[in-house]
């Protein structure tokens, strides 16, 4: 599954390699393993609330997902 800036974080953790998905969010500085925005927040969303590049983003769990 490719992570798409629409793509649910509860969806990312789910896809691939979810381990190294959780970690690539927890180094962007995003703990939102197991909170509830988590199942109706975007990748989209969650980059811009927390100040992060979104295609920076999206390249780190998309090759975080693959791994």
């Amino acid at each position: 599954m490719e992570i798409k800036k629409d793509t649910l974080i509860a969806e990312a953790l789910s896809a691939g390699n979810a381990l190294a998905v959780r970690d690539a969010l927890a180094n962007f500085g995003m703990h939102c393993f197991g909170c509830a925005l988590a199942k109706k927040e975007t990748i989209e969303q969650a980059a811009a609330s927390h100040g992060i590049d979104l295609e920076t983003m999206l390249i780190a769990l998309n090759a975080a997902s693959n791994s």
